[in-house]
This record gives C-alpha cells, structure tokens and sequence, in this order.
C-alpha cells in the first residue's frame, strides 16, 4: 500500500495512542445501507475515511465516498457527531484509539448501482448493501447504527462510544 495516500491525513499516532478525524456516509438505498469491508475485517464498517488536512468535512466525504463507489453521491445533511474511543486492530492494532467522526446523510439516487474498485490499509475493500433490517445479526461499525437507522432524527445528535472502560 502506498503510504503517500495517508500521508495528508489528519491522523497520528503517538506513545500507544492513535487520533483520527474522520468522516463517514449513511447510504441508504430501497432499505439497505451501503457498509464496506475488507480481506482482513471480521466486519463491516461505514463507507468515508480520514480528512485530510486543508480539506472540509464536506470536501471530505464528498471524495471518499466517490473513491470508495465510484458514485458521486449529494449529501443530505450531516447527521451525527461521533465520538469514539476503543482498541485498535488493522493498520491500528495495539493502539488506543480516540477518533472524532462527522456522518453524513447521503442523498438517495434510486439505484443501488456501483462502481467500486477500493482500496485501505488493509487492502481491498469492497462495498456491500445491507438489509436495515437484518443489520443486528452482523457485526458492524459505528455501533449506533441498526437504532439510527430505525428512525433517523431530523436533527443533528451527538453520540459518545467507549469501548476502552468496559
């Protein structure tokens, strides 16, 4: 993986610890969300990534969730400030990670067509649309989402997760 693609990322790690400011999509399209995964994640986890420095929120999600589907999706309205603290695994294990999110709502097209070709640090990803319904019985990421989902608010709610004090 080239390490330029990270290179610009408002992220770092430091003595154990791993910050990210990060964003992500919530795609929804005939009753399914649009989650990611990859060859080595037991999970799913939400469509966006890192902003990079000098980028907004916007700008940011705007460019991952076309990288990620090859789709340039409108956004709604942010929807949820997330922060998220737990313990690391991938390109992260080991580390105690504090990340702070923006999620996006994404603007539905009607279609649940793709163009992905995606990659991480992890390596290949690959997009996958899930039933609402049936998003309990699979492990997912962010936690919130199957109750979010059920009745998305109209406005903008605040979440805090902590996995590092159970």
């Amino acid at each position: 993986m080239n390490s330029e693609l990270f290179e610009n990322d408002l992220r770092y790690k430091h003595d154990g610890k791993f910050f990210t400011y990060r964003v992500g999509a919530i795609i929804v399209e005939e009753n399914h969300v649009l989650l990611a995964t990859n060859n080595v994640s037991p999970y799913y986890y939400s469509v966006g990534g890192a902003v990079k420095f000098g980028e907004t929120a916007e700008e940011a999600i705007k460019r991952e969730v076309f990288e990620e589907t090859g789709v340039n999706y409108e956004i709604d309205r942010l929807a949820v400030i997330h922060e998220n603290f737990f313990f690391g695994d991938g390109s992260a294990d080991g580390y105690k990670c504090h990340e702070i999110s923006l999620y996006f709502l994404m603007k539905s097209r009607g279609s649940m067509e793709l163009d992905s070709h995606s990659f991480c640090a992890e390596g290949e990803e690959f997009m996958c649309w899930l039933p609402i319904d049936k998003l309990e019985t699979v492990t997912a990421y962010p936690s919130f989402l199957t109750d979010y989902l059920e009745c998305i608010p109209k406005e903008i709610i605040h979440i805090v997760t902590d996995e590092t004090n159970e």
